[in-house]
């Protein structure tokens, strides 16, 4: 028994601050997602008055939501680099944390659509100093031979995080009111803001007491901090972490199509909310379990078998759904796009840290995080462009956005690691 426990555990044993930073960016990671659900909810509740720049109900929720996703993006590469030009990392994720902790609470005496607005906004800011800021310490933590492992395990609590706060946020606000003791009353949206916050302040506590910058860490004031579009190596035509980031802007649309089509979707396929919903998740479930041990393969195999692999995998999972007439087909398609994405993301990370000189790790890890982000805004607005033309036709845009994200990767990116261990082939001895 103890050794299928250690066999269990062994995957996640890394160093502790980036297990304390995995876990803190869980926390917060339910509390930002709960916003997903509850904000929707705010705005069709009657709650919510004020100008609406004579926009619908849907398009200004779509606006709030959207907001955050551009703002966190285009702030990204602004923050990587000045955590880099100070060599520090804690203190970015720290204004983060406090920032979301903080708007989180406001979201109580917002009762405007420009008080929203304002809000997520600065919500998407406060965001953005910490994601590059994480993303460069785990890199600084982790070594070449465990960079992936690292990078996977951070990624796997992150995504339990997210996928828990939209289970349950719902419940939170239909719950309400609730009663504290001495008889004050909180209505359901509030509960939910305040859990948010809590959530945030949570991790900025853990963060606080158990993680610190790493020893190697470095400042790089008077360096060029900026990311080439052409390789200067002269090996490729293109620079490899630019690549890679064009490829997870790719990806990251693709894979986001699905999300503003559930009408559509559940019309085709003769189905209610609850498949459309296991169809949703069966992406995040798929990466939830194997962001980690796909990380470790990486590190032993190589990162670029991984991504190409991926990307590959891309283009069926994509296409697939556009010509889909069953539920559980459609969750099956689901959980392999996820198992898709999940070999590209980690060791995509992992291969731009290797690529990474000492104090570039928030630049050059940046690049990947905002294109992702810019993906996952543009596949929304791609399909309810799109879907008007037929059903299949968001998904056949999907399919060529990751065959180009293919052919990139494959001609355009090299390994990185020195020396691999051979891919295991099925039949093979």
């Amino acid at each position: 028994m103890r050794r299928v426990v250690d066999r269990g555990i062994a995957p996640f044993v890394v160093d502790r601050r980036v297990l304390a930073l995995a876990g803190a960016r869980m926390a917060d990671g339910i509390g930002n997602s709960f916003l997903i659900i509850v904000i929707p909810l705010y705005v069709s509740s009657g709650i919510v008055s004020g100008t609406a720049f004579g926009l619908g109900e849907s398009m200004i929720t779509g606006l709030i939501l959207s907001l955050f996703g551009f703002l966190n993006s285009s702030f990204q590469p602004l923050t990587g680099r000045q955590s880099d030009r100070r060599g520090r990392r804690k203190p970015f994720i720290l204004v983060g944390l406090a920032g979301l902790a903080t708007t989180n609470v406001a979201y109580v005496f917002a009762e405007t659509y420009v008080s929203l607005l304002v809000i997520r906004g600065l919500q998407g800011i406060s965001v953005a100093f910490i994601i590059p800021a994480s993303i460069a310490l785990v890199n600084e933590l982790a070594a070449t031979g465990n960079r992936g492992g690292n990078m996977g395990v951070y990624n796997t609590f992150r995504l339990i995080g997210f996928g828990a706060g939209p289970a349950v946020a719902g419940a939170v606000v239909s719950l309400g009111p609730y009663v504290l003791p001495g008889s004050v009353h909180v209505s359901g949206f509030d509960a939910a803001f305040y859990i948010a916050a809590i959530t945030a302040t949570t991790s900025y506590v853990l963060v606080t007491v158990l993680v610190s910058d790493a020893d190697s860490t470095a400042a790089n004031a008077g360096a060029d901090l900026s990311i080439p579009i052409l390789d200067r190596s002269g090996t490729n035509l293109l620079d490899p972490v630019f690549t890679l980031g064009v490829a997870s802007f790719f990806m990251a649309t693709s894979i986001a199509l699905f999300s503003t089509i559930q009408p559509q979707v559940n019309v085709r396929l003769e189905q209610g909310a609850t498949w459309f919903g296991l169809q949703f998740a069966a992406f995040i479930i798929a990466q939830v379990a194997l962001q980690t041990p796909i990380g470790w393969a990486c590190d032993r195999y190589g990162r670029r078998p991984f991504i190409v692999a991926g990307m590959t995998l891309l283009i069926p999972t994509t296409l697939v759904q556009g010509f889909l007439f069953s539920s559980v087909l459609m969750f099956v398609a689901r959980l392999f796009q996820g198992v898709a994405a999940a070999m590209v993301f980690a060791p995509s990370l992992a291969l731009a840290g290797d690529l990474a000189s000492e104090g570039e790790s928030g630049s050059k890890l940046s690049v990947l995080t905002m294109a992702f982000g810019y993906g996952i805004a543009a596949g929304p607005l791609s399909s309810g462009a799109l879907v008007r033309f037929g059903f299949e036709v968001p998904f056949v845009f999907g399919t060529v956005l990751a065959a180009f994200g293919t052919i990139l990767v494959y001609t355009q990116v090299e390994e990185t690691l020195e020396t691999t261990a051979s891919v295991p082939v099925v039949g093979s001895d």
